[in-house]
């Protein structure tokens, strides 16, 4: 083999992030490789929540709101997520899901551009992002949605009537990665404004969104806040004053406690605020963000390139006969940190797989995801999880019928 067992320990031993591994929550005899889909969970956040409950909602009830900053989280929170993305403070609100965030970017951006009724979407996006894209033409009324199939297409797509573009940065499917500081570029040379999906980049290395108009994303993935944990939604400060949201709750109302009858924006990135903050959700986001706030992001980065590099050359060395096709790109730059292969029977060898202990996902048709957080995974893990898919597929044990029967979740 092109590296030993021996090797892969030796290059953990020499990890300037091997201590960080030591702050979350991995049962014993699991590889987690589905960083991308579900991170795993701080030590931290355990007892973050307990202090939530019991101190602060126990102790303070409703006066929590003022005493334990609960009303500003999603300004505070934002301001800890904004350093991941390449932004600055007063610039990320984070609140609701990436569904909401999306249609607040998306209406603001057509508020932002009123006269010109186009959306171009690229068809490789997250299906949660063309659904609410479609909800959002279907309400108002009188827009077309431009579908592309990945950046070759944009150019042809921006035509005088695009109000604005919505593409994921990086693919959900194949991991493939775009240029952000090119394609906003000539997104905003064609007078259309740049909105990024960093659901699949944010955590996972240095992300620089800040020449764009608007992003969103999610904090359950590569940050490890936790399943429903809240997503964020970045406005760039030139939009801020002007920019307008379909959901005018009441937290993004100038003062919401003033009863209004009438809605009244708030300055700055608070009117990108919609419904009271989930807070108990916020607790394991925080605990997550204290170990990010001591984090290289240029060794995330170099860490996530060495380990989806290791795997692919294990894996197509040990799985060469055995019907896998690389579906990731081979060029780390264009690539996330998710290498994905597709198998014919992809779903049932992923569940005999997980079955041995090596944890990744399936995505229809035929799409193995493996997701490396480099805050936790191991050259090792790799390692070993590229030795035990070529047992599951040299044994032909993904054969079993109970490895067929679709569970809810893939």
């Amino acid at each position: 083999m092109a590296i030993s067992r021996a090797e892969c320990v030796a290059l953990d031993a020499a990890d300037p992030l091997k201590q960080i591994r030591d702050e979350f929550v991995l049962p014993d005899g699991t590889i987690y490789l589905v960083g991308n889909s579900l991170g795993a969970p701080p030590k931290a956040a355990a007892a973050a929540v307990a202090r939530t409950v019991e101190q602060e909602w126990g102790g303070r009830l409703v006066g929590a709101w003022n005493v334990s900053g609960w009303y500003d989280l999603p300004l505070t929170t934002g301001d800890r997520i904004a350093p991941l993305i390449g932004v600055g403070p007063g610039q990320v609100a984070v609140g609701e899901s990436t569904s909401i965030a999306i249609v607040k970017a998306v209406s603001a951006a057509l508020g932002l551009r009123p006269e010109r009724r186009v959306v171009v979407s690229d068809l490789a996006n997250f299906p949660t992002d063309r659904y609410m894209v479609q909800g959002l033409a279907e309400a108002l009324g009188g827009y077309e949605i431009r579908d592309v199939t990945g950046v070759d297409d944009l150019s042809g797509a921006l035509s005088e009537d695009v109000a604005c573009v919505l593409l994921s940065e990086v693919d959900y499917r194949t991991g493939a990665r775009h240029d952000t500081a090119a394609v906003t570029a000539l997104v905003q040379a064609a007078g259309a404004l740049m909105i990024w999906d960093l659901c699949h980049s944010a955590g996972a290395y240095q992300v620089d969104v800040s020449a764009a108009d608007l992003a969103v994303g999610c904090t359950y993935k590569y940050l490890n806040g936790g399943p429903g944990s809240p997503a964020f939604v970045y406005v760039h400060p030139d939009h801020q004053a002007a920019g307008r949201h379909l959901l005018t709750g009441w937290h993004g109302h100038a003062e919401p406690f003033a009863f209004e009858p009438d809605f009244r924006p708030a300055e700055g990135i608070r009117r990108f605020t919609v419904s009271t903050p989930h807070v108990v959700s916020y607790a394991p986001l925080n605990a997550s963000l204290d170990i990010w706030e001591h984090v290289d992001l240029a060794a995330v980065r170099a860490k996530s390139v060495a380990l989806t590099s290791l795997f692919i050359e294990l894996v197509e060395e040990l799985c060469a006969p055995h019907g896998l096709g690389l579906l990731s790109p081979r060029d780390p730059e264009r690539r996330g940190s998710q290498v994905s292969f597709s198998h014919p029977d992809g779903y049932p060898v992923m569940r005999a797989l997980i079955d041995r202990g090596v944890h990744g996902d399936f995505r229809a048709p035929d799409v193995l995801r493996f997701g490396f957080a480099p805050l936790y995974i191991r050259f090792v893990d790799v390692y070993d999880a590229a030795v035990t898919l070529a047992e599951v597929l040299e044994k032909e044990s993904w054969r079993d019928d109970r490895y067929s029967r679709r569970l809810a979740v893939t």
